[in-house]
């Protein structure tokens, strides 16, 4: 990737608000308050030469039987953006903050007929059961 790539952590709503175009619709104040406050809830957003240009969600959680994991929750890139490697790094990213935190895996479930969604999961490592990768 020859352009300028930066992921930073989306810890306040003006962050958020700022890169809405990457989302399904406007990014509500009150909405992203609520999500970036939750405990173990994680925003990242990718900026190429210095535009918002993709984002991903994770959500901590800690099953009583396994531990803690990290649901990747959504991923998403500006329509302007070519593919160039910004979905791995945000994944990458994701990955290495997950195992900073003690989770043992992350999950990422994507629909049966959801071919383009799971042709990427399994480019980033994904196993068939839908994990992502072990931390």
């Amino acid at each position: 990737m020859s352009a300028h790539l930066e992921i930073r952590r989306s810890d306040r709503p003006r962050r958020t608000r700022g890169a809405e175009h990457l989302f399904d619709g406007p990014a509500r104040h009150e909405w992203s308050l609520r999500f970036l406050s939750a405990p173990g809830h994680l925003m990242l957003l990718a900026y190429v030469e210095g535009v918002p240009a993709g984002f991903i969600t994770g959500i901590e959680d800690a099953p009583p039987d396994k531990g803690s994991e990290m649901c990747l929750y959504e991923t998403g890139r500006g329509r302007a953006v070519p593919q160039t490697g910004i979905a791995r790094e945000l994944v990458s990213t994701l990955a290495a903050i997950a195992r900073d935190r003690g989770c043992y895996d992350i999950v990422g479930p994507v629909d049966a007929d959801n071919n383009p969604g799971a042709a990427f999961y399994r480019a980033t490592g994904a196993r068939a059961d839908g994990a992502l990768s072990r931390c």
